[in-house]
């Protein structure tokens, strides 16, 4: 499988590393998207320009730089007929954008893989779809550092504050969107489930914590689930490192004979 790569930050870093050490048996990664071209990564090529990233034929695209690299490059590609793995989740929080890709990949006979990330359980929330599911409740808390730079520090002086504030409560898609960097999974959690708009989330600071925590209550006719995930971030505090291995997990799936988790 001849794979393309948009983004070079922790994620994508990691990503090409564990494809280039042939960590995953029939996966090539040919090259990789950046906003600057780079010398640094070496083992692989390289490039700044979308048209020469999808020069010659590539069986799958994935994205790890947020999300306006997804909402700038994602049409192009599943218009070439090639699936899509897409991180930056997010984005879809832009229904007309969500709806077009939907559409284009549809016509193209492209996919659309959602990893399941810094989340667990989306395939227990979508297999519980299938059924009456009635409520899908996500709390995200995450420590100071994982929100300089973001929404948050232009409304409290995070070096200083010393007790647990809630940022946000509504809905999943919202969260989504005044949370970009932060709170993807909220976007993972509405495909999977009720709807963006239907899917309620907090999102809180917890001077107490020092990894990104994740708790989720889902209720239907399938029972009761409640799950919690505390992730380790990577080098981007706002994003935790099993972020790469879902989307080596997902490869896996891909090209292996056994598929695992859907």
């Amino acid at each position: 499988m001849r794979v393309g790569l948009i983004g070079y930050g922790a994620v994508g870093r990691e990503v090409a590393r564990r494809i280039v050490a042939d960590e995953v048996p029939g996966v090539e990664l040919t090259r990789i998207l950046v906003g600057h071209p780079l010398s640094e990564s070496g083992f692989v090529e390289t490039v700044a320009d979308p048209t020469l990233f999808l020069r010659d034929d590539l069986d799958l695209v994935i994205e790890a730089a947020g999300h306006k690299a997804l909402k700038q490059n994602a049409l192009e590609i599943v218009e070439r007929g090639i699936s899509l793995v897409v991180v930056s989740v997010g984005a879809l929080v832009d229904s007309g954008f969500a709806e077009q890709l939907r559409s284009v990949a549809g016509k193209r006979g492209a996919k659309i893989y959602f990893p399941s990330c810094a989340i667990a359980g989306l395939d227990r929330v979508a297999a519980a779809r299938e059924g009456e599911l009635r409520s899908v409740r996500l709390i995200t808390r995450k420590p100071i550092r994982a929100w300089f730079g973001t929404f948050a520090e232009e409304h409290y002086d995070l070096a200083n504050l010393t007790d647990k504030v809630l940022l946000y409560s509504g809905n999943a898609r919202e969260a989504a969107a005044r949370f970009p960097e932060s709170v993807n999974v909220s976007a993972a959690l509405g495909l999977a489930g009720l709807g963006m708009d239907e899917t309620q989330v907090e999102v809180w600071i917890d001077p107490s914590l020092s990894s990104n925590v994740h708790e989720m209550d889902v209720e239907g006719d399938f029972g009761h689930m409640h799950l919690e995930v505390t992730n380790h971030p990577s080098s981007n505090p706002k994003t935790g490192v099993i972020v790469a291995m879902s989307i080596i997990k997902l490869l896996r799936n891909l090209t292996g004979p056994f598929v695992i988790g859907l």
